[in-house]
């Protein structure tokens, strides 16, 4: 019979995934994905935004004054979504939205003064959060990893492509982010 030491607290074995997962290297961005996702809702929850709205500013911020639809094509968002989310921002006093004087169905969209205010603290925490989830990595290898992703975005979906860049996506069409 074994018995443990009541002055040593028992520590929980580590699972972890097969070997064949941990050389999967689609497998490892996936649960990557998914880890700094997590971090970054638990870190917006107290601005009561999200980082979904955080994309909205920072586009808006960039191309001012778009027209709803091309918001949710440029971020890849679903239209129906956007509109809540639009609404959400719109209440706060972080953009505007007005009719579009040449299609009075449409809606332009620009960011206003709170919004930019809102938008610096927010890039605090998105600066936060990839300070500490990169961490491991010093800066040249922070800049490979960008550029390698930077380079299959820009393959799959010909949003991603550096300006300018109108090389064709496979298949035609971009994918769904």
């Amino acid at each position: 019979m074994n018995i443990q030491d009541p002055q040593t607290p028992l520590q929980p074995a580590l699972v972890r995934p097969p070997k064949e997962l941990l050389s999967s290297t689609s497998f490892l961005l996936k649960r990557l994905g998914f880890a700094i996702k997590e971090r970054a809702l638990d870190a917006f929850e107290s601005t009561g935004l999200s980082p979904y709205h955080h994309g909205v500013l920072v586009l808006l911020e960039e191309q001012p004054c778009k027209k709803q639809a091309a918001i949710a094509d440029a971020l890849g968002y679903d239209r129906s979504h956007l509109v809540g989310m639009l609404d959400e921002l719109e209440e706060r006093g972080l953009i505007d939205r007005r009719r579009d004087p040449n299609d009075r169905r449409r809606h332009l969209v620009s960011l206003t003064p709170e919004g930019r205010r809102a938008l610096i603290r927010l890039r605090s925490i998105v600066k936060r959060i990839e300070d500490e989830f990169f961490a491991p990595l010093d800066a040249e290898q922070r800049a490979t990893l960008h550029a390698l992703l930077a380079e299959l975005a820009s393959h799959h979906d010909a949003r991603y492509a550096p300006s300018g860049d109108t090389a064709p996506v496979a298949g035609g069409k971009p994918s769904a982010a």
